[in-house]
């Protein structure tokens, strides 16, 4: 039976909670239409106990925008089993997974983070961190293509490829935004296509990039996402 008496939250318990109520609101409108207040009312907690936490909704978005990069760096993470345009093909549908529940806020932390005004200037020191947390999730991206490509230290033309890909994935989850025209399923696998596609265009100029290549493709099956890229583009001069 139920005392009715509400358990009081740990300090950290506490804090955990505002980062996940924040985000959820900051998931579905801009950072900058969200207020304290908001978020205090979302948290069953008074507006003065939430500056007790945070100094203010700087320092609250900046917790949540650090969860929501590392959320996004796993969604990179994939197991070494199975073709690699399969493994993409996964990897790109747990990625739109997060841009599709978290719109407002993706959209926020690609651009650089909401204009966030502190003593009348803007914040130097919120812009170094917000683009410390898309590096971190840019490097994280890179690293776990790398590791599926068998790759310890990228040639050039290989850095250039996986980190052209990867600033791809994200334009391209943008633009999607802006109206979802195209349905996700096309653009997950067009980008799977577009990875395939850098690397052959790379490997006609590199014959290290060839060898690779050849790797990649070597264990596809016929019916995946990189035969299925060939198929089409046959189909097309004839």
């Amino acid at each position: 039976m139920s005392s009715g008496v509400r358990r009081r939250m740990g300090v950290e318990e506490r804090r955990q909670q505002l980062i996940g109520v924040a985000l959820d609101l900051f998931s579905r409108r801009s950072p900058d239409e969200v207020s304290i207040d908001e978020i205090a009312t979302a948290a069953g907690i008074s507006r003065p106990l939430v500056y007790h936490y945070f100094p203010g909704k700087l320092s609250l978005y900046e917790a949540a925008l650090k969860r929501a990069s590392e959320d996004l760096a796993s969604r990179f993470a994939e197991p070494h089993e199975g073709p690699l345009g399969a493994r993409l093909l996964r990897v790109m549908g747990r990625f739109f997974d997060f841009v599709d529940e978290h719109g407002p806020g993706f959209s926020a932390l690609m651009r650089g983070g909401p204009a966030v005004t502190v003593g009348g200037a803007h914040s130097m020191s919120h812009v170094s961190a917000t683009n410390a947390l898309i590096d971190s999730v840019r490097q994280a991206a890179y690293d776990q293509i790398l590791s599926h490509l068998g790759v310890t230290e990228a040639s050039p033309r290989l850095e250039l490829v996986v980190r052209s890909w990867i600033s791809l994935a994200e334009s391209t989850a943008l633009i999607w935004l802006d109206g979802r025209r195209i349905p996700r399923a096309e653009l997950e696998t067009q980008l799977v296509h577009d990875f395939a596609a850098l690397a052959a265009v790379s490997a006609a100029h590199d014959e290290d990039m060839a060898v690779l290549l050849r790797a990649m493709v070597k264990e596809e099956p016929a019916d995946g996402p990189f035969a299925e890229l060939v198929g089409r583009l046959i189909a097309l001069g004839s």
